[in-house]
């Protein structure tokens, strides 16, 4: 018998018969994880974003938030912060030199000529009301997240464009 024969598979677990098999990830497990991944290049100090724009369960694009390409990262002295006030009072602090995960994933795509129209989003956190406007106008249909962040905000939103808002919880996929 040859060699490769005796020794088996290298995989863990194998030849272990009563070992479980590893949970296989679902979809969405798979693209958040994908995303959360993508999160850790971000160069924005505030927080660590990432987007990953899915069709037919294929990865289209891309993005983390930070600096344009090419320009300074942001870091304690380079992090320039506007304040704006919603309708209700609310203040948003944003960072001037900072690109949101989305609009970074929809400016790949564009940079590549990949078509994201009636396209999934998978995000870390739930979108800011700018991004989620940008995000009905490239013609995205269901935005996936993980944490959420001031979803009040968006609720009318995505109530008037019909886009879908569902939170996939990775904390608790994780335990299991």
């Amino acid at each position: 018998m040859p060699e490769e024969t005796k020794m088996g598979c290298c995989c863990p677990g194998d030849g272990d018969v009563h070992s479980e098999p590893e949970k296989r990830l679902g979809w969405h497990e798979y693209f958040m994880s994908v995303a959360q991944l993508i999160s850790r290049r971000a160069t924005c100090t505030r927080g660590h974003i990432g987007a990953v724009i899915v069709r037919d369960h294929s990865i289209l694009s891309t993005g983390y938030n930070g600096a344009p390409a090419g320009l300074p990262h942001c870091n304690d002295s380079n992090c320039r912060i506007y304040r704006s006030t919603h309708p209700d009072g609310t203040v948003e602090e944003n960072c001037v030199n900072t690109i949101h995960a989305e609009i970074n994933a929809i400016a790949q795509a564009a940079k590549h000529g990949v078509c994201i129209k009636d396209s999934d989003i998978y995000i870390t956190a739930s979108p800011c009301i700018h991004c989620l406007k940008v995000l009905i106008n490239v013609g995205i249909k269901t935005i996936y997240y993980d944490k959420p962040y001031k979803i009040e905000h968006i609720d009318e939103l995505l109530r008037l464009s019909g886009i879908r808002l569902v939170q996939v919880n990775m904390v608790d996929n994780q335990k299991e």
